[in-house]
């Protein structure tokens, strides 16, 4: 199949916040004398590349090639995801920040359920982040697509520069947003974020009129090609400038949604590396998050399953 070969070949970028997350399965039998809480007996523990980490391994899992650029913590936590990243076959460029913590997710379940999550994070210096976006400048050469991964943790302060640096040497900038302050990310290719991150900025519409009303003038405002927002069972929609394109949603079974819009962007990019257009690449895009959102926590879709 010539579009598997077009994949093998394809290089892609990712920069952005990393993150392990951390499982911990256990059975839940009594309630806690001491506070009116659930006391869960671990049994089993597991470890995942998460965040940009999980756009990362994604774009692997699907048969390309990724290079990771992020900041971690100079701990145990940042040792394990360096090494899930390397078992992975993620070209990695982790920088380490001794002032701060690797963030980590802790996610106690029992029986498929989540019963607490505890999270450990800091913001990264700015000494590191200057030596991330000479190391992002220089990585540009050899690569196809740029995806800019921001969960909200520091690692993408200088996303504008960024975004410049990547327009001016030709390559496409996909970015999965953060917050409600998008003006940082004005002059990228694609902007993907989900349904309620879209509210966040745009305000809440009544009908599909006034959803694309809302996403036009978005993508103009900050001068995007296009704007792809995920709409969870609704599916998603892709705006340009001369069309509007919907996809249903894929997913026949809904376990985990957790990571979906990581295997949402990196599929795209991945697909459009691969040389494929925008609609194109937004079809396997929704192939592969049917397949993610049917596994448990932080997951990817792999090769086999897609093609």
């Amino acid at each position: 199949m010539q579009l598997k070969e077009q994949v093998k070949q394809a290089r892609v970028l990712v920069v952005g916040d990393v993150m392990l997350d951390r499982y911990w399965f256990g059975d839940v039998e009594r309630i806690s004398p001491e506070a009116p809480v659930p006391v869960a007996r671990i049994t089993k523990s597991d470890e995942r590349a998460g965040g940009a980490a999980n756009v990362a391994r994604n774009i692997v899992a699907l048969g390309g090639q990724a290079k990771l650029l992020s900041v971690i913590g100079d701990d145990e936590a940042g040792t394990s995801l360096e090494k899930l990243l390397q078992q992975a076959g993620v070209e990695t460029g982790l920088h380490r920040d001794a002032e701060i913590s690797t963030t980590v997710k802790l996610r106690v379940l029992s029986r498929q359920q989540q019963l607490l999550r505890i999270d450990f994070e800091d913001k990264p210096s700015h000494e590191v982040l200057a030596a991330k976006l000479d190391d992002f400048k220089a990585s540009l050469l050899d690569i196809d697509v740029v995806i800019l991964s921001d969960y909200g943790k520091g690692s993408l302060s200088h996303v504008q520069a960024m975004i410049q640096a990547a327009n001016e040497a030709g390559k496409p900038v996909l970015v999965d947003p953060k917050g409600d302050e998008y003006s940082i990310y004005a002059g990228a290719t694609l902007l993907t974020p989900n349904r309620s991150e879209f509210k966040q900025v745009a305000g809440s519409w009544h009908d599909e009129a006034e959803l694309t009303r809302k996403a036009q003038a978005l993508r103009e405002q900050l001068q995007l090609q296009a704007l792809l927002v995920t709409r969870s069972e609704e599916g998603m929609s892709l705006f340009k400038a001369d069309q509007v394109v919907h996809k249903p949603t894929q997913a026949r079974e809904v376990f985990d949604v957790s990571g979906a819009g990581d295997t949402v962007i990196a599929t795209l990019g991945l697909m459009m590396a691969a040389g494929l257009d925008l609609p194109e690449a937004m079809d396997w895009s929704n192939k592969a998050a049917g397949i993610v959102v049917a596994k448990l926590g932080t997951a990817v879709a792999s090769s086999e399953e897609l093609f």
